[in-house]
């Protein structure tokens, strides 16, 4: 009994921290490591592509069953709209998702042990932050951090923002002598506003460097973003005045979409 009220205990005090209303609905600002996809159970994915092979499992996991047709039927935190304010909130989303796109700028072939650069850009999101990360495949549950594959992060990645400027401070979280060559990064100051069909956009170039051996060698980019930041109907605001997306944290109205696997020729 004292180990179950300690348990409740505990949980009621992360759930009322800052770091709990601002992890993953507002990117992840304690967060400064590698990532994969499969960390994302709260996203949805945009077809069953990105879960090839899973089956039935797959369409629940998209978005219009995973998140939509949540709130077109008023459960969850959706039951205080009114069914019109419902139909418009489901639709600015779909207008997000429409608009929301990530690609990857990377070289056919490279030297074995050469250093080069790829870059992905986004659009869309609903910000304040959306995250971007290097995997090894685009699958949600099989996708591994870029090093899988062989490639090696050697330098910060350089992060430009919707206003094209540098940001730093996400990454200057990470102490400077544990190496800041991550292969996962939050882009920050994201605001995309679907009712006004204006949309964020931003780019991170990483700096790679190609495996020892020849072959051909995957890479793909996975984009990380929310929806219902964007309007107004899509969010809460807490007594601090934090807004919470109004699906809640478990609610799917996160997204999860990679690019095709881009295979480099090393040679």
């Amino acid at each position: 009994m004292r180990l179950h009220r300690a348990i409740a205990i505990l949980s009621a005090s992360v759930l009322a921290t800052p770091f709990a209303a601002w992890a993953y609905p507002g990117g992840t600002p304690n967060y400064q490591t590698d990532a994969a996809p499969f960390c994302a159970s709260c996203h949805s994915s945009r077809s069953v592509d990105a879960l090839a092979g899973e089956g039935e499992r797959a369409e629940k996991e998209v978005a219009e069953q995973k998140h939509i047709a949540v709130i077109l039927a008023g459960d969850k935190g959706y039951a205080s709209l009114s069914e019109a304010d419902r139909k418009t909130l489901a639709a600015q989303i779909r207008a997000l998702d429409t608009a929301s796109s990530v690609s990857l700028a990377a070289p056919e072939k490279v030297a074995a042990g050469a250093t080069f650069e790829v870059t992905v850009s986004v659009t869309g999101g609903a910000g304040p932050a959306v995250g971007v990360a290097l995997v090894d495949a685009a699958h949600r549950w099989l996708a591994r951090p870029i090093a899988a594959a062989g490639f090696a992060v050697v330098a910060p990645p350089k992060i430009i923002g919707s206003d094209g400027q540098p940001q730093l401070d996400w990454l200057a979280k990470r102490p400077e002598d544990m190496d800041r060559n991550l292969s996962f990064v939050n882009i920050t100051g994201i605001a995309s506003d679907s009712a006004a069909q204006s949309w964020a956009s931003a780019r991170v170039t990483f700096t790679l460097r190609a495996p020892q051996q020849p072959g051909s060698y995957p890479l793909t980019a996975a984009y990380f973003y929310g929806t219902e930041k964007s309007t107004v109907l899509g969010y809460t605001e807490n007594a601090m005045g934090w807004k919470e997306v109004r699906g809640g944290f478990g609610g799917g109205s996160g997204r999860l979409l990679f690019t095709s696997v881009h295979k480099i020729a090393v040679e």
